[in-house]
């Protein structure tokens, strides 16, 4: 996916966090790359947060209290803290965490020197395994936190609006599996899951509102609304099962 035109939303402030990062840090700094929602259309200035990877030759204490002091710096500038990885962590990783890796490859800029994501290689049969099994725990989930909301209404527009998030890198590897061409834009990444689990509603767009609008209805319809999500949870595991790669 080309990102090149939200470049812009990297903001001076982490050019100069990475800058210091590289120039200053204890341990040599192989890359520093942005991943994640700022480079896509449903970033928000001044509201989201600025997700990077930095690969470094060795995560040592030395080199986390360094970041610490860059953090104190930094961290009212939406910067959140970066994944700290080394080049072999990533390469025994893949198999581990295809899902992750997947979208920081699908959705990435580098900042300083090479790229450590363009040319990593992702086994789709890990791919599909990690879908079925971060489904499946949703499912799980969703049981948990509607008997734990005990009926608070805020308590369950917060547990549906944070875990849409979630389910966005989930929904992309999904759609890669099933041959879809992918977007950078979370709506139209749910509403493509919709067309092709083939959902009858589209519930997952409506979370998605819900996250960035809030709650402004009757209680029963946010009700709804959860059995809703629940059961198209439901139908999106069904149909992870029938995926072959």
């Amino acid at each position: 996916m080309d990102v090149t035109k939200y470049t812009a939303n990297i903001t001076d402030q982490f050019q100069e966090f990475s800058a210091a990062l590289v120039a200053d840090s204890p341990v040599p700094v192989h890359s520093v790359a942005v991943v994640g929602s700022a480079l896509t259309p449903d970033f928000i200035p001044d509201q989201s947060d600025i997700n990077s990877i930095v690969v470094v030759e060795d995560v040592t204490i030395g080199f986390l209290d360094f970041m610490v002091s860059l953090g104190k710096k930094y961290h009212s500038h939406s910067i959140a803290a970066p994944m700290l990885l080394t080049p072999d962590y990533i390469q025994t990783s893949l198999d581990v965490f295809p899902i992750e890796f997947f979208n920081f490859q699908a959705i990435h800029h580098c900042l300083s020197g090479p790229d450590p994501l363009s040319d990593l290689t992702i086994e789709n049969t890990h791919l599909r395994l990690q879908c079925e099994r971060e489904v499946k725990s949703k499912l799980l989930w969703l049981h948990q936190g509607y008997i734990g909301s005990l009926g608070n209404e805020e308590q369950l527009v917060q547990q549906l609006s944070e875990s849409i998030t979630g389910y966005l890198p989930l929904f992309r590897a999904i759609l890669f599996l099933a041959g879809h061409e992918l977007t950078l834009s979370g709506h139209d990444t749910a509403a493509a899951v919709q067309e092709v689990i083939g959902l009858d509603n589209k519930v997952f767009s409506s979370v998605l509102d819900l996250k960035k609008n809030g709650h402004t209805g009757e209680a029963d319809k946010l009700c709804d609304c959860f059995s809703a999500y629940y059961h198209a949870t439901r139908q999106l595991s069904d149909y992870v099962e029938t995926l072959s790669v």
